[in-house]
This record gives structure tokens, sequence and C-alpha cells, in this order.
């Protein structure tokens, strides 16, 4: 059974710091494409950033230069350090786990993680 736990998740100022988590289960962690995604109150869910199972990461403009992407295969878990957070940043942010070609891509969820950043 595939599971990914995010956690690190809550409430801080604007301008300060929170380092999400996902540990993954039931895959194959080192074949996978990891992300992070979010979804602001009453909008859709949108990348924030993605590291590839070789470890090269992209990034959302909005985030680039605040937010850094990273995975630890050893522990089969990936981290978004977020820095710098603004009141925009606010969202449940969710973890993703992908495998294989865009036209049959298998791709697993967490269950999100509420951030939420006062001003």
């Amino acid at each position: 059974q595939v599971q990914l736990v995010e956690s690190g998740g809550g409430l801080v100022q604007a301008g300060g710091s929170l380092r999400l988590s996902c540990a993954a289960s039931g895959i194959t962690f080192r074949l996978y494409d990891m992300g992070w995604y979010r979804q602001p109150p009453g909008k859709q869910r949108e990348l924030v950033a993605t590291i590839t199972f070789g470890g090269s990461t992209n990034y959302a403009s909005s985030v680039k230069g605040r937010f850094t992407m990273s995975r630890d295969s050893a522990k089969n878990t990936v981290y978004l350090q977020m820095n710098s957070l603004k009141p925009e940043d606010t969202a449940v942010y969710y973890c993703n786990a992908g495998w294989g070609a865009a036209t049959s891509r298998t791709n697993y969820w967490g269950q999100g993680t509420q951030v939420t950043v006062s001003s």
C-alpha cells in the first residue's frame, strides 16, 4: 500500500520559516519524481516544486529563491524548506510521487498539510 505522509505544517508569521516533510512508503522511492503542490483557499491546486529521481529541481516563479526542495533516499523522504513566508503562501500543501511517461503516468498523493502565514 502506497502512503505519502506530510508533516511540518502550521501557523507562522510573515517572514518566518517552515520545513515540510513527506515520508513515502510502498513505492521504489529512488525511481520516482517527487513534487510539492498547494491549494490556496478557494483556488485550484498549483505546482510549488518538483525534484526528479535524479535530483534536478524546478520551482514555481512565486517561490523561487525562497523555497528549497530536497530528497533523502535513505529515508524515503522529501523536504520543502520554506523561508521568507508570505500570507499568499497560505494553502494546503500536498506531496506527489510520479513515475512513468506522461501518457501512462502513475501518480500518488498525500493527504495534505495546512500552512497558514499570518500578516
